[in-house]
């Protein structure tokens, strides 16, 4: 018996957010009953991703048919931008009658906003895990899990997470031994070890007991390189510095110039992986010059930012 899995796609979204998942789907169509997929938009039709690339061939909502699983996929402005009527009237009649629901990283966004996450465990990408709980009280999000299952929803980390999700359940459909032979054809961890913890300092920082540092470890994960001295950001909550300096120490158990520092070099993690040179990296991440980003590295990795590029941009392990 053929088991529909409907995608739901919007502008902008994240490419890999349904074809690594479509990619698991296809490989256990060929192991056991197949699955038929729909992509479904607002509007139907073109759909342009992140990459620019285009997803052709989606139906609007009311011309989707009835479906058995529901993916939400991602995309950045989920998490930055209002989410816009037309993707929650398309993702709430998908799922209304869907017996499983899922999203991929941002996706959960939607969900949330839809409130079928309340009262409910979920995930998302670890970038976007304060802002997510900060939008959404009423979901208890757990920010270290690559996936998490409560009910008849499942939400999944950020990107490549998708596929760890999906391959989850085809387990539930065909069995363990289905989902093994998939993860050994595509190369990847059956159950992939760890969590999200080894990439972000938003998810190793403690959360914080009261709104006003929590509005502001939003406003600092959402734009790392605006001005975050301790004088800012004390004018912006309207309290003193040196009350703030005591609620970082009290809450978070460090002050907030190491606090916003490791924010940043994150950030430059991340841009140093996406090709971005030292010199970008450090302007784009708020930590100024090349040798400031240097000496933070050293500091907290023990090794220079060209040498992380050299070890971690790349899959290929060294000879």
């Amino acid at each position: 018996m053929t088991h529909r899995v409907g995608f739901v796609v919007f502008e902008g979204m994240t490419m890999l957010d349904v074809s690594g998942p479509s990619e698991v789907l296809h490989q256990a169509s060929r192991l056991a009953p197949p699955y038929e997929l729909v992509m479904v938009s607002p509007d139907g039709g073109t759909v342009t991703t992140s990459t620019g690339l285009a997803l052709t061939g989606t139906v609007r909502a009311a011309d989707a048919g009835p479906v058995d699983t529901v993916v939400v996929a991602g995309g950045d402005r989920l998490a930055t931008q209002p989410i816009e009527e037309g993707l929650l009237a398309t993702a709430r009649d998908l799922t209304s009658q869907a017996p499983r629901v899922a999203s991929v990283c941002t996706g959960a966004f939607v969900l949330a906003e839809l409130g079928l996450l309340d009262g409910r465990r979920a995930t998302t990408h670890w970038r976007h895990a304060a802002m997510f709980a900060l939008r959404y009280p009423r979901v208890h999000v757990e920010p270290d899990a690559i996936h998490i299952r409560d009910g008849r929803y499942v939400t999944s980390a950020g990107i490549s997470a998708g596929i760890d999700l999906t391959l989850a359940l085809v387990e539930d459909d065909h069995g363990a031994d289905t989902a093994r032979d998939i993860a050994r054809e595509l190369v990847v961890f059956m159950q992939r070890p760890g969590g999200q913890s080894q990439f972000s300092t938003a998810i190793t920082t403690p959360p914080a007991r009261g709104d006003l540092l929590r509005s502001l470890i939003a406003s600092v994960l959402a734009d790392p390189a605006a001005n975050h001295s301790l004088p800012a950001m004390a004018a912006s909550a309207a309290i003193s510095p040196r009350h703030l300096a005591r609620l970082f120490r009290t809450e978070l158990g460090t002050t907030p110039a190491r606090w916003v520092e490791r924010v940043r070099l994150d950030r430059a993690q991340q841009l140093l992986l996406e090709g971005h040179s030292v010199t970008s990296a450090a302007q784009r991440s708020g930590l100024g010059t090349d040798e400031t980003l240097r000496r933070a590295f050293a500091r907290h990795l023990g090794t220079t930012p060209t040498h992380y590029r050299k070890r971690f941009a790349t899959t290929r392990q060294e000879q």
